[in-house]
C-alpha cells in the first residue's frame, strides 16, 4: 500500500499557483481594481517564492513586474473560466515520497457558474510539463473537491464542513461516511474532523472551511468568532465554536483555539459579502492576511500572529476579491518544496 502524505500548507513551499482575472470573467467591470489587489499579493509571494499564472496573455502580465521579479514568475497562457485556483488547481500529496498532482472534479460548486475550462487547467499545466520533471499526475475527476473545502495538518488530519462536502450535486448520492472512507484513502489521512455548524452569507461555495476555520500547526485552530447577538452569524459561529471546543488533537488533548473577529458586514449591489479574515494564505516566512479597511483588520492581525509567531503577518486589501464572493485563499494554490 503506498503512503500518502497530504503536506499542510505551512509546509515549505515552491510556489503559489494563481489564475488572473481577465474580461472574459465575473471582473470585467472592475478588472482594474481587482487587478491591482492581485498585483499586491503576487509581488509579497515573489519575494519569498515562486509565482505560476494562468493567463490569456502572457505578455500583459508580465509588463507589470520587475527584472527580478520576473525570475521566480512562470506564466502560461491557458483558457479559464474565472479565477478561484484554490478550486479548480490541483491539491499536492506525495506518495512514496514522490511530489503528486491530485486533479479533482470542479463543477463550478455544485453546478452553480460554468466550470469547463477551469476543469482543464491542472492537465493542460501538466501536460505542457510546467511542473518538475519527477512531478505525476493523477485524475480524481470522479470525484468532486475543491481545494477551499479542504485542511491538513500535516499529521493524518483533516478538517471539513458537512455543509458542502455532502451539498446537492457534488458527490450524490454517496453518504457521509462513504466520503469520509474516499478522503482517508485519497489522502492517507485516518481521521476527518467534521464541522457541522456555521456560515457565511454570501458565500457561494457551501460553507467552505477555509472562510471559517484554519489549521494553523497541528494543534493550533483559527476560527471565525462572532460576539454581536444582532449578527445573523451569531448563533451558527456559536455553535461552530463549541464544535471546536470539542474536538481533540491526535494526542488528545484540546486544540488551541485562536478566535479572529467576524469580519464588518460589506454589502454590493444589495447583497451581504463573505468577508472573512480565516481566508488568509501561510507562504514561506509569512501570512498574507485579507483586509477590509476596519478597524477590526488589526485585531485580526494581532490574532494571526499569536497563531504564527514565526512569520510576518502582511495585509492584502481584499475589498475587491470579495465583491466576487471569495477572499485571498480562495484565488491561490500553494505548491509545495518540490513540485515547481
Amino acid at each position: 500500500m503506498s503512503k500518502i502524505f497530504f503536506p499542510p500548507e505551512w509546509y515549505q513551499q515552491s510556489g503559489v499557483m494563481v489564475t488572473w482575472p481577465h474580461a472574459g470573467t465575473d471582473w470585467f467591470d472592475i478588472l482594474d481594481e481587482v487587478t491591482a489587489c492581485y498585483l499586491s499579493f503576487s509581488k509579497e509571494i515573489l519575494k519569498r517564492e515562486k509565482l505560476l499564472v494562468v493567463c490569456p496573455e502572457e505578455d500583459e502580465i508580465i509588463s507589470h513586474f520587475t527584472p527580478e521579479e520576473r525570475e521566480r514568475l512562470i506564466t502560461v497562457e491557458l483558457k479559464s473560466n474565472d479565477t478561484w485556483a484554490r478550486d479548480h488547481g490541483a491539491i499536492s500529496v506525495f506518495v512514496d515520497g514522490r511530489p503528486t498532482l491530485y486533479d479533482f472534479g470542479f463543477n463550478g460548486w455544485g453546478l452553480k457558474f460554468a466550470a469547463n475550462h477551469d476543469n482543464q487547467i491542472t492537465h493542460q499545466l501538466f501536460q505542457q510539463e510546467e511542473f518538475r520533471p519527477e512531478v505525476e499526475y493523477r485524475s480524481k475527476k470522479r470525484f468532486i473537491l475543491e481545494g477551499g473545502s479542504i485542511e491538513s495538518d500535516g499529521k493524518g488530519t483533516l478538517l471539513t464542513t458537512s455543509q458542502c462536502l455532502m451539498a446537492p450535486n457534488r458527490n450524490q448520492p454517496m453518504r457521509q461516511d462513504e466520503i469520509e472512507g474516499y478522503l482517508k484513502s485519497a489522502f492517507g489521512a485516518e481521521r476527518v474532523l467534521w464541522i457541522n455548524h456555521g456560515y457565511l452569507a454570501g458565500d457561494d461555495t457551501d460553507s467552505h472551511v477555509d472562510t471559517l476555520a484554519r489549521f494553523c500547526d497541528e494543534r493550533t485552530i483559527a476560527y471565525v468568532s462572532c460576539d454581536d447577538e444582532d449578527d445573523e452569524h451569531f448563533d451558527a459561529l456559536k455553535r461552530m465554536e463549541n464544535e471546536l471546543k470539542s474536538f481533540r488533537t491526535t494526542e488528545g488533548a484540546p486544540y488551541r483555539l485562536i478566535p479572529l473577529p467576524m469580519a464588518d458586514a460589506v454589502y454590493h449591489n444589495g447583497y451581504r459579502l463573505p468577508a472573512t479574515y480565516a481566508n488568509f494564505l501561510i507562504i514561506n516566512g509569512a501570512v498574507l492576511m485579507p483586509t477590509y479597511a476596519s478597524e477590526k483588520d488589526e485585531t485580526a492581525r494581532v490574532q494571526l500572529q499569536r497563531a504564527f509567531p514565526g512569520r510576518e503577518i502582511i495585509g492584502i486589501d481584499c475589498r475587491a476579491l470579495i465583491k466576487q464572493h471569495g477572499s485571498l485563499h480562495c484565488v491561490t494554490m500553494q505548491l509545495p518544496e518540490g513540485f515547481l
